[in-house]
């Protein structure tokens, strides 16, 4: 590990209601687990403010020097996915793919970090139907009227700890709360499934052969099974949206120790829900987006993940187009900020000294404080504008040397291995046309022909381009 993990890590663990130091079970190595997406349509943007948290952990661990084992799920049967293949009438796999291809686009657009494994749950029902055995023998398990496998919870005196609720609470009416529906529903508070018996109205083809009866899996048992069989019987960090933490997470948990007799996770954090208009997110209501929306209106995949990621997880983010037309102008300060340390970074090295050093040891120490101090990203951010701030200062006074700019990239490279929005490549696929205009008026200017340069201008300005004129001479730069 380098010198940068020796800063101390806390994280909000959602069991013990505490931040806490993080210390990982396996040495360097973080196991981590991470809820996917249902891929039975196409995951919209509440749904990445979540899959965005998941990745500045990710990136964070990696940051402070830690080795990360990442699981993320992919549910591929559930009440959804069955649903809509038996009604477009095709096999699962076949409704699922097109879902499933489609969210690794919009990972890649927004810059996540791929998992080591993305399991499926189909791949892993044979090992689901040993797990439910295990149960079933422990005793921790029963079949029902209607042949389904239900867990206890009265098997489980610490069930309810993770959401903070009480076993007591949970046990009234707890034999008519037995609900054969996947989808979240607080409201169901009893055992819950963890085979459902073949219904051939609800399920048509789809089920699977097993010692219980035919049938699938329930979904709560889906990733305990997957993460156990990657990953192992404990593991470091599980995180989800603040929607898993009941039933979804409590289930796991009541499971997997009932299956292992171990602790099954030892830190728990969960990000909040992404608001729109301050209102929750409806197709109802006209407020549902996806990714493949609001990259159709024009914005650009770093603007959304920027957007995304300012909040700290543990607060609400209220969405709106102009929040992320401010998140567009932010980032754009920032490329702009590393377009003019290039510029002078390019200058002849002579003996130019680094006379600023202490400013960007501060900044990298602020940083690294802040992310350090579970995941504050909008502090962590700020350490970024401030250091534009000073530099520019610096700049424009004529006190920031070659040898200092070069420098402070390298820092924001550092930054960016966590951010993941800045733009360092210089190339820019400036249309041919757009660059004749512009030799253009450079030549109608030579001629102090300032109606004809001005007139080129403008044709430049209407195909999206601005110019900018540099001590080098004229550039293009793509207008937002």
């Amino acid at each position: 590990m380098d010198v940068i993990a020796k800063v101390p890590i806390r994280f909000y663990n959602t069991e013990k209601r505490e931040k806490q130091i993080f210390s990982p079970l396996y040495d360097n190595v973080v196991k981590l687990y991470t809820c996917g997406p249902t891929i039975y349509d196409f995951a919209h943007i509440g749904n990445f403010r979540t899959y965005i948290f998941e990745d500045l952990l990710r990136r964070t661990l990696k940051f402070f020097g830690y080795q990360v084992v990442q699981v993320m799920n992919l549910t591929d049967v559930d009440d959804k996915t069955i649903r809509g293949a038996t009604e477009k009438k095709v096999s699962l796999a076949t409704f699922v793919q097109p879902f499933k291809n489609s969210f690794f686009v919009d990972l890649q657009s927004l810059n996540i970090e791929r998992a080591e494994y993305y399991p499926a749950a189909t791949d892993y029902i044979a090992q689901m139907i040993d797990f439910i055995q295990k149960l079933i023998d422990k005793n921790f398990a029963y079949k029902s009227k209607d042949n389904s496998i239900y867990y206890s919870i009265e098997k489980c005196p610490s069930y309810g700890r993770l959401s903070h609720l009480h076993l007591r609470d949970l046990k009234v009416g707890a034999s008519d709360c037995r609900v054969t529906s996947d989808e979240y529903d607080k409201e169901s508070i009893g055992d819950f499934v963890l085979w459902k018996a073949y219904d051939p109205k609800r399920d048509g083809d789809i089920f699977w052969d097993s010692p219980f009866g035919p049938g699938r899996p329930g979904w709560h048992l889906e990733c305990s099974t997957m993460a156990m069989a990657l990953l192992g019987e404990m593991i470091d960090i599980h995180v989800g949206a603040v929607d898993n933490i009941f039933p979804h997470h409590e289930n796991e948990i009541a499971q997997s120790e009932a299956y292992s007799g171990k602790p099954f996770v030892k830190y728990w954090m969960h990000a909040e829900h992404l608001l729109v208009n301050h209102k929750k997110m409806s197709k109802s209501l006209g407020n549902f987006y996806t990714l493949r929306d609001l990259l159709g209106r024009g914005y650009h995949g770093p603007e959304i993940r920027y957007l995304l990621m300012q909040g700290h997880y543990r607060t609400q983010l209220n969405f709106t187009f102009e929040a992320l037309e401010g998140a567009k102008s932010s980032l754009l300060r920032i490329n702009d900020f590393i377009r003019r340390l290039q510029e002078m970074a390019d200058a002849e090295r002579d003996n130019d000294s680094k006379r600023d050093s202490a400013l960007l040891k501060n900044t990298f120490s602020s940083f690294c404080e802040a992310m350090a101090d579970d995941l504050n990203v909008s502090v962590a951010i700020a350490t970024v504008f401030d250091l534009m701030h000073e530099v520019n200062t610096l700049i424009d006074k004529k006190c920031f040397t070659p040898g200092d700019a070069r420098g402070a990239l390298l820092l924001l490279q550092k930054l960016d291995r966590v951010f993941g929005v800045m733009q360092f490549e210089r190339k820019e696929e400036v249309p041919e046309e757009v660059r004749e205009l512009l030799e253009k008026r450079q030549e109608a200017r030579g001629r102090k022909e300032w109606k004809e340069a001005d007139f080129f201008r403008d044709e430049i300005a209407k195909r999206g381009y601005v110019i900018e004129d540099t001590p080098k001479g004229a550039r293009l730069k793509l207008h937002h």
